[in-house]
């Protein structure tokens, strides 16, 4: 039996099926689902394409990626203590700043899982070259690699169709055997080689100049490399006691996957052969990075576990995503920006089936349209930034106006939220140009569709009007991407369009922040 959500009961706090959910979720689950979310492709390709977007210094943009994430997870941690719903990421601005927030950033969410979910299967593609030639051909994946990547996620969405407790338990067991593989390619490839000068060859420390160690948290995939942490927060309707062990579930997943990720960064940057570094850290050319590094120090064996990993740590990932992104899709139905279809819950698994099925549909559009991993992974991360800086207004909204809203947990709140949304924003900016222009107009038409959507049941206009602050800061952070150096036409020099970004990020989040305390208090 099956139960649909209406539009009306979009806006209550637990709408339609929420009590429908089960409850089954705890601590090492929870846990497990984080890091399991994080591990997947972004350890096979981020030290590569780190090292050649920002040389040896890509370790700061690791560690500047780690902080600022922990930042705005503490604001996804209180806001799903506080108010835990499954898909809590696309519900919470809704219900803070009304419908046309919560439009934008479900089809922000749509975009991201559809295409985080077509990234690490084709990062599974890839690899699987070594055992299944002809997949991967001219740094591109072939009509059988699709073919093949098509398949695994009809597998993994397959998985998850009976319920979250089989989930949970299947994860935990892939994230225990998929993050020894990284552990022991850390430990072997410094003991096998060691290249101290490695740190001043190839161009020095910094050698695209310290601004590329900034680019390089969007642009080489370092964002999307620690994503994921937030997945216990998206599934906090189903933990048994979100307010002990959310918070404790994400900042353990957080410092586990930076420190794991500076660790294979450092092996990286040290275990390459000097005599590879002649034309810099840009012109090393791996399409199977560890797994070819490994073939070229003789580590022959290291090389068959680390493809063996690459097919198995994405397949992990994208279990997950799978997971989280039904929930996160469930929740954009429930906002009445999908059809009421999509909100439906199964009675008997507690599992928004036809979300993932949505879900899986939109993936092979972006599967059969992208050709390989790096493609897709500035998009995905500048996406769920926005995401996560919506939700920093939210949080600042409910304390404003709605503090039965907020658990209490994470105190400071009253300055950890604009912090988050300063940095969120500088981290979209610093996601250069050629990404935004593209990432923020696309965000931007999606107005049209909300406008098509909901102009005979809405006052469009008293809606534009609340959502006028999220308009004027996609807006304006593409002019300032645009007039800036990170790939734009260097009219506002260096730092003052860093400068510039963070002002703007502070009066756009206290914007919105007066205009959602507006719209509660109707």
């Amino acid at each position: 039996m099956t139960v649909t959500t209406t539009p009306e009961a979009a806006t209550s706090p637990n709408p339609g099926q929420a009590d429908r959910l089960h409850r089954s979720l705890g601590f090492w689950s929870l846990t497990g689902i984080a890091f399991g979310g994080i591990i997947g492709s972004g350890w096979l390709f981020g030290a590569y394409y780190g090292a050649a977007a920002a040389g040896p210094a890509v370790v700061l943009s690791w560690i500047i990626a780690g902080a600022a994430l922990t930042l705005i997870a503490l604001v996804l941690i209180e806001l799903g203590a506080g108010t835990p719903e499954s898909g809590g990421m696309v519900r919470w601005p809704l219900l803070a700043n009304g419908r046309l927030a919560g439009a934008l950033i479900g089809w922000a969410v749509l975009l991201s899982v559809a295409s985080t979910m077509a990234t690490e299967a084709t990062a599974v593609v890839q690899y699987a070259n070594r055992y299944l030639p002809g997949v991967y051909e001219h740094n591109a994946l072939s009509a059988s690699g699709k073919a093949l990547g098509a398949g695994l996620l009809v597998l993994l969405v397959a998985l998850n169709w009976f319920g979250v407790k089989l989930f949970a338990r299947l994860n935990l067991a892939v994230t225990i055997v998929k993050v020894m593989v990284p552990v022991a390619t850390v430990v072997i490839l410094l003991v096998s080689s060691f290249h101290p000068g490695n740190v001043s060859a190839g161009g020095g420390l910094a050698p695209q100049g310290w601004s590329a160690t900034l680019t390089a948290i969007a642009g080489a995939g370092i964002i999307y490399a620690l994503n994921g942490f937030a997945t216990p927060i998206e599934l906090s309707g189903e933990a048994r006691n979100p307010r002990r062990d959310i918070p404790r579930a994400v900042l353990t997943a957080i410092v586990l996957s930076v420190v794991l990720n500076v660790l294979l960064q450092l092996a990286f940057i040290l275990a390459v052969p000097e005599g590879r570094l002649g034309s810099g850290w840009g012109g090393l050319n791996f399409s199977s990075p560890f797994g070819e590094l490994a073939q070229l120090l003789n580590l022959g064996w290291l090389a068959t576990i680390i493809y063996a990993d690459a097919v198995f740590s994405p397949s992990g990932s994208t279990f997950v995503s799978v997971a989280a992104g039904g929930r996160e899709t469930y929740a954009v139905a429930k906002n009445s920006a999908l059809p009421k279809l999509v909100a439906v819950l199964d009675e008997r698994v507690g599992v928004p089936r036809n979300a993932m099925v949505l879900n899986f549909v939109l993936s092979m559009v972006c599967l059969f349209a992208a050709s390989r991993w790096q493609q897709i992974i500035g998009m995905v991360g500048v996406l769920a930034l926005l995401t996560y800086s919506m939700c920093a207004v939210a949080a600042g909204t409910f304390r404003a106006a709605a503090p039965e809203r907020l658990a209490g947990w994470v105190r400071g709140l009253r300055w950890i939220a604009p912090a988050g949304f300063v940095v969120g924003s500088e981290l979209v900016y610093w996601a250069s140009w050629q990404t935004l222009r593209t990432a923020l107009p696309m965000m931007m038409a999606s107005v049209l569709l909300f406008a098509v959507l909901w102009h005979r049941r809405l006052d469009l206009l008293a809606e534009l009007r609340t959502g006028a602050w999220l308009l004027g800061y996609l807006g304006l952070l593409l002019i300032l991407s645009w007039l800036g150096t990170f790939g734009g036409t260097g009219v506002i020099p260096a730092p003052w369009d860093t400068v510039a970004t963070a002002v703007v990020g502070l009066f756009v989040y206290h914007w919105g922040v007066r205009s959602g305390a507006a719209f509660l208090r109707r």
